[in-house]
Formats: C-alpha cells, structure tokens, sequence
C-alpha cells in the first residue's frame, strides 16, 4: 500500500465501566469480563472506556445475539476483520433522546400516517419509527416545509423512493469499496487489530466531511443538466401538438447487451466477463448523447433514455462499430411514450424495446417502426427491414429493421 499515514492519539471523552455498559446493553460485570479476557483489548476492564472500546463492545454484543463464542470473536479482533465497526463511532451520539411515531407527529404537526408514507418511501424501516432521534425529527420538519411550500404530495413521496434507492447504492458501494481497498489490504500486511482500526478510523473520518459535498455538486450539475433537457422537450413536444396526459412522457429507448455474454463466461471466467460488463458498461455512460441518460443496469444489460431519438440511432451505429472483441454489445431501440415513475419509466412501450434487442445479434442495431418513422429523413442511415417479427409477451407481430451506416 505504499507508505502508510501516521495517525496521532486525540484526546476523547471517556465513560465508566458503567455508562459503557449502559451504551452497550449488557451488564457491567459481563463488559469487565470481556474487557479482562482481551475480548476488548482497548481497556483493562474497570478503567476508562474510550468511544472505540465502547465501539468495539458493541460489535461484540452483536456477534453473542447471533450465536458465535468469546474464543472466536477475539481471534477475530486479533486479525483485524472487526475493526471496520469502529468506524461507527463517527456518526454521533447514540444515546440521543428518542420520540415514538405518536411524539414526533406531536412534534412537528404531521400525521401519523404521512410520517409512515415517507419512512417507507425512503426504505427505511418501519420499527425504527418507534425510536426516532432529534435528527430523525428535524428531518421530518423538512418534510413539513416542503410540503407547506404546495409541492405535490404524490411528487415528494416518488422522490424520496429516488433518494432513498440511490443514497442506500451509494452507501452501500462506500463500504463495500472501503472494505476491498483499505480494511482488506491491512490485512493481509498482518497489521495489528487496533492499529488497523486507528488507521482505518482516521481515514474515515478524513473522508466523511468530503462526501456529502461532493455529492450535492453532483446532484446540482446533473439537476441543471436535466432542467436544460427538459425545457427542449416542453417545446418539441409543443411543435408536435402532442397530447400526453401527466406522468406520462415520449422518450426514445434503448436496451443495450452483450450477445452471448453466458456462455463467453463460461468460457472465460467471472473475472473476465466481469471486466467485458465493465468496460462496456463504461462505454456506453461515457458515449451517449448528451441528452440521453443511463437509467439503470442489470447485469449486462443496460436501459438508456432520451429526448433526441436521432440522436441516439447514431450513437447506437457508432457505438456497435466500436467493438471488435467478444462479446460484442447489441442493441434495440423503440421510440413511444411511456409512465413515469420514482425516476424510472414503465409500461408496454419500456418492455417493447427490451424485446426487441433480444431478437438482435452481436453487433446489431435493430429498430422499431416508430423510430424508422421518427427518423426517415435521415440521409446517412439505412434501415433493413427484417420482416414482422413475434416478440415474447406481444400477441402481435412487430415490424423491425436493422439500422447501418450508408455505405459511401
């Protein structure tokens, strides 16, 4: 890992045996026990229980209720594979004051039920209801004044399911790559566990102020980005008279994969096909138009969407034509209007184009009707029809067509 950071002591407040087993939930005989058997090594026992004994303790608390025994939870702590738990410590107090779902409605003038609404929308979960916190109570405030503002409520709640998916795929990713880049390394250098816990606890702690910026000056470049994209298709839906009802939306949609990705990983291995998923998934992000956007990827699928449907055959010509290694990358596009939801399109138009880039082969663009329709005056494409096609799902036949650049 190269040279390693020194990180120095910094005084801390302190507990009592007792206060620390208050903290923990056990009783401070059991706590003294631990500590005396080198369960806990950062404390002789009956002395001053810093936040990362009491961190460490709790941790072990955990690994008791489900069963596993003293012996192999101090070999545990010995090498090291506890020591991400102490990073805990970080978030606060957790001794705070708390409100049941009954005070906080009380406290901050919302229903029950709203303040039920929102939590599951956020993907919360539904007992930690009975022990809200001050934080949870100033964010429920938060709620209120939006909601006090006039923003629709059917809006907000789709939005915090947005939120709440994406923050816990954020938070979610954090410690997982925490855990392969830096606790998993330490590791295996045979660091010490308390020394390990020291360095990683430092290195958390330089790093938790940085994110909460970064990630609010991505969400403010991504928010004027869209505001920008939403304006062109207010006045392209205009110009075409369009009469789409609300929550409904025309987008052009594509569905992009790798052909015969199953079986070039059994040839190759989880490792290599992992990679080819990266490496195409990458490209097609750092490709698209710029009205066009990744909405979600599953496997090695991707589903994209966008406003300019020429826009997006071109990048799928192009981008085919880019690969020239197994497996290579596939696409179907359809052109319709279609539901949105929770920052997600659904419906039959969605589930059209998944269709139809399974009836392509690798290095195919096929396209629907509608888009040859969409995009006809377009002279440097051609489009092959293939015949009427059955696709899974639909009673009807649909016609398709291959897109290509003209040969010049």
């Amino acid at each position: 890992m190269g040279q390693r950071a020194t990180f120095y002591p910094v005084a801390e407040p302190t507990l009592t045996l007792t206060a620390a087993a208050d903290r923990v939930g056990v009783s401070p005989s059991t706590l003294k026990r631990w500590a005396e058997t080198g369960v806990i090594p950062e404390v002789d026992g009956s002395g001053d229980w810093t936040a990362a004994a009491v961190a460490h303790a709790r941790i072990v608390a955990r690994l008791r209720s489900r069963g596993h025994r003293l012996q192999d939870i101090r070999e545990a702590g010995n090498q090291g594979r506890l020591a991400y738990g102490f990073i805990e410590s970080l978030f606060g107090d957790d001794q705070q004051a708390e409100r049941t779902l009954k005070d906080a409605s009380r406290d901050t003038g919302l229903e029950e039920a709203l303040i039920e609404r929102f939590w599951s929308s956020l993907g919360l979960a539904p007992a930690s209801l009975e022990a809200l916190t001050d934080e949870d109570l100033e964010a429920l405030r938060y709620v209120g004044s939006v909601l006090d503002s006039g923003f629709p409520l059917v809006a907000f709640l789709q939005l915090c399911r947005v939120y709440g998916q994406a923050l816990s795929q954020i938070a979610d990713a954090e410690v997982r790559l925490f855990h392969l880049y830096v606790h998993e390394p330490l590791m295996r250098e045979g660091v010490p566990g308390l020394q390990m816990a020291e360095e990683m606890e430092g290195l958390a702690r330089d790093l938790l102020p940085i994110a909460s910026p970064l990630m609010d000056y991505t969400h403010r470049r991504f928010l004027q980005h869209f505001v920008a994209q939403d304006v062109v298709g207010h006045m392209e839906d205009e110009l075409e008279e369009a009469d789409i009802e609300q929550g409904r939306v025309r987008v052009a949609i594509a569905f992009a994969d790798l052909a015969g990705y199953t079986r070039f990983t059994e040839e190759e291995g989880e490792e290599e096909a992992l990679s080819s998923v990266e490496r195409f998934v990458e490209g097609v992000t750092n490709t698209l138009p710029d009205d066009a956007r990744v909405v979600k990827t599953i496997g090695d699928e991707v589903m994209v969407v966008g406003n300019d449907i020429q826009a997006l055959v071109d990048w799928a010509v192009g981008f085919v034509g880019l690969f020239d290694e197994r497996p290579q990358p596939r696409i179907g596009l359809h052109w319709g209007t279609t539901l949105y939801r929770d920052g997600d399109y659904f419906g039959r138009e969605i589930n059209l184009a998944s269709r139809v880039v399974a009836r392509a082969r690798g290095g195919e663009v096929l396209v629907t009707d509608s888009v040859v329709d969409a995009v006809r005056g377009s002279g440097h494409l051609t489009f092959d029809t293939i015949g009427q096609v059955k696709l899974k799902g639909f009673d009807q036949p649909r016609q398709l067509c291959r897109a290509a650049l003209k040969e010049s």
